[in-house]
């Protein structure tokens, strides 16, 4: 029964965003370009995420026997609404999670909306979910949160990004031409490839002037990471995101320090729909861009090997790590990608009983069992469940 309720709500779903989509452009009968092409990108999208989400990319092949098993330290009922990141029931997910919990919490149940990740942390504004799953919050998301309730929202990961499947998070890959000389580059270098002078960076909505940096470690030339001969003086080449979408805001946030201070040289690209009526994503963009520039580098999200261009392996304060499935699950690669359930608990308030047995349940052997078993985004390990832990204690 549970489980045509689900096949139920995915449809209806699908329906929905149909309709939605064909009353705009009956709303705008004389429609630009610009519109349909819009639209018959999303409708694009849509088809190409639900094949993917019928697949199991990944074999299980972590160990999870460090993670607690879920015990419930109360039986709770009623419904948990949750809103947000469409990838949770495009995939298998949200179905597998949603069966596992009832089996230790019978008088539990799950509501999903889940339309997409843009629409999350609003629901929380208004209470209209207790859970919303999203990537990090924007600014103005973050800020209009704080203005409304006073406090911030809890963060929990969840569940660590995909390692290729696109859509699902996959992990940023730094890519050069295969003609490049270079093996591996530190996140100080890509600040100094990719960012500019700043007088500071955000963290959330604090401004951060501590994070200034100068002209100084500026990085224009090859020979500046240490390419040497005739790479020497030439200068470096950059591809990557439009900066509107969420993947440039997130390594922005992660490489230049949330400062919005970009080389000002960089090509950047977006999705749009090319003449012969085809969805030409800006990951392949950048990916043919790189591979026809012998000086180019560029930021992208990884979906597998593509020809003329090559992973630069990425360091931290250590040697540089290349760039493997293992090393995005375990973390150990710099720019691994994490999703997160954000929820609503005010100071000196306990969190509502059942959203924390739910979120117990996914930070549990048993709940990432089933991340694995969907077989896209990767299951978190052992120490990062326990940092989420202490966040619900």
């Amino acid at each position: 029964m549970k489980t045509r309720l689900m096949k139920i709500f995915s449809a209806t779903l699908a329906i929905a965003t149909a309709l939605a989509t064909a009353r705009l452009a009956l709303a705008q009968p004389a429609a630009s370009a610009d519109v349909k092409n819009a639209l018959k990108a999303q409708a694009e999208h849509f088809r190409i995420i639900h094949e993917r989400g019928q697949q199991a990319y990944y074999k299980p092949q972590f160990d999870l026997s460090q993670l607690p098993h879920y015990e419930p330290q109360a039986q709770v009922s009623g419904w948990i609404r949750i809103h947000g990141n469409n990838y949770l029931i495009d995939g298998r997910l949200g179905e597998y999670w949603q069966k596992a919990f009832e089996k230790f919490q019978p008088g539990a149940h799950l509501s999903y909306f889940l339309p997409t990740s843009a629409a999350a942390l609003g629901a929380l504004d208004y209470d209209l979910a207790e859970i919303v799953m999203s990537h990090k919050p924007s600014f103005y998301d973050l800020l209009a949160y704080e203005r409304i309730k006073n406090f911030d929202p809890t963060e929990i990961a969840v569940v660590t990004g995909s390692y290729d499947v696109g859509g699902w998070d996959n992990s940023f890959v730094i890519l050069v031409n295969d003609a490049n000389p270079l093996k591996g580059i530190t996140m100080k270098q890509l600040d100094g490839v990719f960012g500019a002078p700043r007088d500071g960076g955000w963290v959330g909505t604090n401004w951060r002037p501590d994070l200034a940096r100068g002209p100084e470690e500026n990085i224009r030339t090859w020979g500046q990471l240490g390419v040497t001969g005739e790479w020497a003086d030439k200068p470096i080449h950059l591809y990557g995101f439009s900066l509107r979408y969420n993947t440039a805001v997130d390594f922005c946030d992660r490489v230049l320090k949330g400062s919005d201070k970009w080389n000002e040289n960089i090509h950047a690209y977006g999705n749009y729909m090319a003449p012969d009526g085809k969805r030409y994503v800006e990951a392949d963009q950048i990916t043919e861009a790189i591979g026809k520039d012998k000086y180019a580098i560029g930021y992208n999200r990884y979906r597998g090997e593509r020809e003329h261009v090559k992973r630069l392996a990425l360091g931290e304060d250590g040697p540089p790590v290349e760039h493997t499935i293992g090393n995005v699950q375990n973390r150990s690669y710099p720019l691994a990608t994490h999703e997160y359930f954000y929820t609503s608990v005010a100071p000196g308030a306990k969190m509502d009983p059942k959203v924390r047995e739910f979120i117990r349940f996914i930070l549990s052997q048993e709940g990432q069992a089933e991340v694995q078993r969907d077989g896209k985004f990767l299951p978190l390990t052992a120490e990062v469940v326990r940092e989420q832990l202490k966040k619900i204690q």
